[in-house]
């Protein structure tokens, strides 16, 4: 048993059945024995590997689309770059070099913000960064940016954010609970609690017992937080997470360590705990801010984006394994197969208003 494993339990046998939101967060976010704020998770020393760690390519195309969607901004000099959720800033060093390279110009009147709660990822983020080029400050919220025109990125943002999930029942529908059994072994329950039949999909009505409905109000707050930014100030914000086009059924939670599927009780606070992120309540809420919306999956963007030409300019010189070492991050990042079509980008942007004549 983890120690936070431990400390769920007492909490449980003090005060009762605790929602699986809760669970998430505890999970993830304890400041003492939290997933996030306990190690460094990612790359192959870690529990998973991320697209930034799978190839440059990746942050260089995003950094492609930064200096494009600043330039359609009109080129704004107090603009601000953000990063939210770094990792160990892969990403956003990749993005930096690129922008240092093709937008000297915008790297010298833009500092970067990293937006990060983990005390031992912004050590790791500062070390990655080093020699970089760029100007990087760190906050802890986008309640903290300064008050620009921003272009945000979030890269498996999301899906770490807590979820509420709530279970068909013979009474209803109601809140799915963590609870323990006789030999403090954790498991699910039906609690007492119900939700508002507006918010669940359309095919719930007619779902069997059993079956599950994830809603997220915490990302639907994040999301209205920078929705907010970017519709009073300016900007634009591009958001890649594994997920789903439309509301559904179905039960997502899912726990990874060592880069292989874990049981979400197994070891609280030393695996990964994700859910699926409903793409169409994120771009609900930023079009409720007047704000226009794009879907595309992962593998369409970065085709778009020149990831073949890329990928064939860093391949020329390099003797056969470069070459096949360069063709199987393509496949990685833009295969059907593989994360092309799980992985799904979300841009939002305030759109420039006509000019009155």
């Amino acid at each position: 048993m983890t120690r936070l494993k431990a400390r769920i339990v007492d909490l449980i046998e003090a005060l009762g059945p605790i929602p699986v939101s809760e669970y998430m967060a505890l999970c993830l976010s304890d400041p003492r024995d939290g997933y996030y704020m306990t190690r460094d998770p990612f790359g192959r020393g870690g529990d998973f590997t991320t697209a930034p760690e799978v190839s440059q390519m990746f942050g260089e195309l995003i950094g492609v689309w930064i200096i494009e969607t600043w330039r359609a901004m009109g080129s704004p000099k107090r603009a601000m770059i953000s990063e939210i959720g770094p990792g160990r800033g892969t990403l956003v060093r990749d993005m930096a070099r690129t922008i240092g390279k093709l937008a000297p110009e915008l790297r010298d009147a833009t500092r970067f913000k990293l937006i990060e709660i983990s005390g031992k990822l912004r050590l790791a983020q500062a070390t990655t960064l080093q020699g970089t080029g760029g100007t990087f400050d760190w906050y802890s919220s986008v309640d903290e940016l300064p008050k620009r025109p921003l272009i945000i990125v979030g890269n498996e943002l999301f899906d770490a954010i807590p979820i509420r999930q709530y279970v068909k029942t013979p009474t209803g529908w109601r809140e799915r609970m963590v609870d323990i059994d006789r030999d403090e072994n954790l498991r699910f329950i039906a609690g007492a609690g119900s939700v508002d039949p507006d918010l669940l999909p359309p095919d719930a009505a007619n779902a069997p017992d059993g079956s599950i409905v994830e809603l997220a109000p915490q990302r639907t707050v994040l999301m209205q937080k920078i929705a907010e930014h970017i519709a009073r100030y300016g900007g634009a914000g591009l958001f890649i997470d594994y997920g789903y086009l439309q509301p559904a059924l179905g039960d997502t939670l899912q726990a990874l360590r060592k880069h292989q599927y874990d049981d979400v009780f197994a070891s609280p606070g030393e695996a990964d705990i994700t859910a699926h992120v409903d793409f169409a309540a994120l771009a609900a809420e930023a079009a409720r801010h007047g704000l226009s919306t794009s879907l595309a999956t992962q593998g369409d963007f970065l085709l778009d984006q020149g990831l073949l030409e890329r990928a064939g300019k860093l391949g020329g010189p390099l003797d056969a394994a470069g070459r096949a070492r360069i063709e199987s991050e393509v496949m990685r990042l833009a295969s059907p197969k593989e994360m092309g079509s799980l992985f799904k980008m979300l841009i939002v942007r305030r759109e420039p208003k006509p000019i009155k004549r």
